[in-house]
C-alpha cells in the first residue's frame, strides 16, 4: 500500500498515524517508501517524524483565528495555496489511500484526495470532534473514532468505524525494558503512584505537588513526580533545603514510559488522548487533571468519558488544591479493592488490536 498520512499540531494527531506505520511495517504491508506524511513545518510532527526516519514534507496553513477576524482573509487565502500544493503532492506520490488525524494540514490533503477521487478516511483520538475532521467527514469514505462521545458528533453514521486509539497497540507491543524501581531507588511492595505533566510538565501540576510534599512525604506510599524538562531546574533549587524522604523521587521526564507504567498502581496526569490511550491499554487506574487550554476543552471531554466508565478520578484544574489532590491519591494507593476496580474498567477501555483494525479499514476501502 502507498499511503499519504497527514495531521499536525498535537501528539493526539501525530501518535496515533507514527503507531499505524509501526504496525504497517511489522505486518510488511509497507515499506518506507509506501509512506508520506504532511505536516506543517511550524507544528509538533516537524520534529517528531523525520526523527522516526517517515518521509516528511510540508504545507504552509493555518488555523482561523476567533479573536482577529480580519486575519482569517490571510487563512482562507493560505487554504486555497495549501490545496494547490497537496494536490501537486498527491499526483507526484500517487498513494493508493490518504488517511488524516485532524489538524488544518489534514483538512488541505484529505480534501484534495478526495476530489481527485482517491480513498480518503480521518481518524479522531479525541471525545471532542475537531475543526478539520468535521469538515473532512462529509468527503472520506470511512471516519475511525475512539470515544462513544466523538460518534455523535458526527452526522455522516453509515461511515462510522469504532477502532480505538493506535497508540493503544502499540504500547502494548513495545518490547520495552522494564524499569526497576530499585534502580530510583524505590521499593518494588510498596504502591507507586507516577504524577507527570508531559515532556515539559504542567505548571499547575508541578504547583500542587510543592504544595503537597509536606503530607506526601509521610505517606507509607511511593510517588515518582516528573516535573518536566522545562521546571525541572527551577523546582530543583526550590527544594535544594528540603528534605523529600525516601519514598518521593524526583525526575525532570520520563523516557521509558511503557517499561514504566506497569509498575504503577496508578498515574496522576494531563488527559491528552495519546496518554489515555496508553493508561488504558495497560489497565492503570488514573486521576487525570485536564488542561483548560485546549480547543473546545477536549481533554475534560476526555476524561470525563474515562470517569463515567469508572476507569478515572477527574479533579478539574480550578477545583485542585492539597486536600482534593492527596485524598484522591490515598483513594487509590490505600484502597486496594477500589485501584483493582479502576484497573479492570481501565483495561475494558483500551484497544489492544486498533492499530490493526484500522488497517483493515484501509485495505476495505483500497478494494
Amino acid at each position: 500500500m502507498k499511503i499519504i498520512f497527514t495531521g499536525g499540531g498535537t501528539g493526539g494527531h501525530i501518535y496515533p498515524i507514527l503507531a499505524i506505520i509501526n504496525q504497517l511495517k511489522e505486518r510488511g504491508l509497507a515499506k518506507n517508501d509506501d509512506i508520506l506524511f504532511v505536516g506543517t513545518e511550524k507544528g509538533l510532527e516537524s520534529k517528531i517524524v523525520p526523527a522516526a526516519g517517515i518521509n516528511f514534507k510540508t504545507i504552509k496553513i493555518q488555523g482561523f483565528n476567533r479573536k482577529h477576524p480580519l486575519k482569517n482573509f490571510e487563512t482562507i487565502e493560505l487554504f486555497l495555496k495549501a490545496t494547490k500544493r497537496a494536490r501537486e503532492l498527491i499526483r507526484e506520490f500517487k498513494p493508493d489511500l490518504v488517511l488524516g488525524t485532524g489538524g488544518y494540514v489534514s483538512g488541505a490533503i484529505v480534501y484534495e484526495a478526495a476530489k481527485l477521487k482517491i480513498p480518503t478516511m480521518i481518524h479522531e483520538s479525541n471525545s471532542v470532534v475537531g475543526l478539520a475532521n468535521k469538515f473532512l467527514a462529509h468527503y472520506v469514505d470511512r471516519i475511525c473514532y475512539t470515544f462513544d462521545e466523538a460518534a455523535k458528533q458526527f452526522s455522516e453514521k453509515k461511515k462510522l468505524v469504532k477502532t480505538g486509539n493506535p497508540r493503544s497497540q502499540q504500547v502494548l507491543n513495545i518490547n520495552a525494558t522494564p524499569v526497576e524501581l530499585t534502580d530510583l531507588g524505590l521499593d518494588p511492595a510498596i504502591p507507586t503512584v507516577l504524577v507527570f505533566g508531559g515532556s515539559r510538565g504542567a505548571l499547575a501540576i508541578n504547583r500542587i505537588m510543592l504544595q503537597s510534599l509536606k503530607d506526601l512525604r509521610e505517606k507509607p506510599y511511593q510517588l515518582i513526580w516528573a516535573t518536566g524538562t522545562y521546571y525541572y531546574d527551577a523546582i530543583q533549587k526550590k527544594l535544594v533545603d528540603y528534605s523529600l524522604g525516601t519514598n518521593i523521587k524526583i525526575l525532570p521526564y520520563i523516557k521509558n514510559m511503557p517499561g514504566l507504567l506497569p509498575e504503577m498502581t496508578c498515574v496522576v496526569a494531563r488527559s491528552g488522548a495519546t496518554s489515555i490511550a496508553e493508561f488504558t491499554a495497560l489497565g492503570v487506574p488514573a486521576i487525570l487533571i485536564p488542561s483548560p487550554n485546549v480547543t473546545h476543552n477536549h481533554q475534560m471531554k476526555n476524561a470525563q468519558d474515562l470517569e463515567d466508565q469508572g476507569a478515572a478520578l477527574v479533579i478539574p484544574e480550578d477545583d485542585l488544591n492539597p486536600n482534593n489532590f492527596i485524598a484522591s491519591i490515598d483513594h487509590l494507593l490505600l484502597d486496594t479493592k477500589a485501584a483493582h476496580e479502576m484497573a479492570i474498567a481501565s483495561k475494558k477501555i483500551g484497544t489492544p488490536d486498533s492499530a490493526d483494525q484500522v488497517i483493515r479499514v484501509m485495505q476495505a476501502i483500497i478494494r
